[in-house]
């Protein structure tokens, strides 16, 4: 499975190239990345346990340096950003540090003196909304209610490109649905840019939107969820059958599965205007069937 290659762009939120990262005494976790994130695009990325998605993330906000490549945002080398560029960022991690003794109101207060943009008015309606009291000491509140102040720090200075590590792990499914759509709010109000990473597939089906598969340390796959849907089929026969199939299809296969007596299965993107043979053997795919084909 090969890397898909991004043209340089300035207008990309994030642009990753060729990006190896290892730890030491131990495989690489991102090798030879490329990956590219657009103003307006909501993406959820995907991989398995241990795939390395806290650690793209990390890379992609400079957090840890990589082996090779490189990492822009906006334009910039993300080890050299300036502080407006840095005002351009919201970022959630996996486990946020929250000044345990602080209130809520204490915590956005002290974030707001970092920031020139911070939209008052969202803030108040997301605690509101979200029932997060804001004089009640944090180390009091619930997990999901520490998810979500951490979520609504992050929304508050409305940032160009908001990168969420697992960010609905403690909600309800009440609360995730709330979550997603504060998201693609967040896309159609100021056409910002959104990744985040989770496990939950069925969260992904609720609204439109990319989805980024990420497996053997690059990005195998990224694309609107709805076309890869609407394009992606299963195809079983002989590896001869197959072979000739995809050359008649004009695509390259997204993955071969061997299968037992000289079959296989092969997982491929059709192009929009493909017309299927009659007689082959064709199966849609879900967004299930993809996580463990791709991943």
């Amino acid at each position: 499975m090969t890397s898909p290659h991004f043209p340089h762009t300035e207008t990309a939120s994030a642009e990753l190239s060729q990006v190896t990262l290892q730890y030491p005494k131990g495989p690489a976790v991102l090798e030879r990345l490329d990956w590219q994130l657009l103003p307006g695009q909501v993406v959820g990325l995907l991989g398995r346990n241990g795939a390395g998605k806290t650690t793209l993330l990390e890379a992609l906000l400079g957090l840890r340096e990589p082996d090779a490549g490189t990492v822009r945002l906006f334009g910039q080398d993300v080890q050299h950003l300036d502080d407006a560029a840095r005002a351009r960022i919201g970022y959630v991690p996996q486990h946020s540090d929250l000044f345990e003794s602080f209130t809520p109101a204490q915590l956005l207060a002290y974030f707001r003196s970092f920031y020139l943009r911070w939209n008052t008015a969202k803030v108040e309606g997301l605690m509101s909304r979200w029932d997060i009291r804001p004089d009640q000491p944090i180390r009091k509140l619930s997990g999901g209610q520490k998810q979500r102040l951490s979520i609504i720090r992050a929304l508050a200075h409305e940032p160009d490109l908001l990168v969420l590590d697992e960010p609905v792990a403690s909600l309800d499914p009440a609360g995730r649905r709330d979550f997603l759509r504060e998201l693609v709010g967040e896309v159609l109000d100021r056409g910002a840019t959104v990744v985040f990473s989770t496990h939950i597939l069925s969260d992904l089906e609720r609204v439109a939107f990319n989805v980024a598969f990420l497996t053997q340390g690059r990005i195998a796959l990224q694309a609107p969820l709805d076309e890869l849907l609407e394009q992606v089929r299963a195809f079983t026969g002989s590896v001869t059958e197959m072979a000739t199939l995809m050359a008649r299809l004009g695509t390259e296969p997204l993955k071969r599965t061997p299968l037992e007596a000289g079959r296989e299965r092969v997982l491929a993107r059709l192009p929009a205007d493909a017309h299927l043979p009659a007689g082959v053997a064709v199966d849609r795919v879900n967004l299930d069937d993809l996580f463990a084909e791709l991943t």
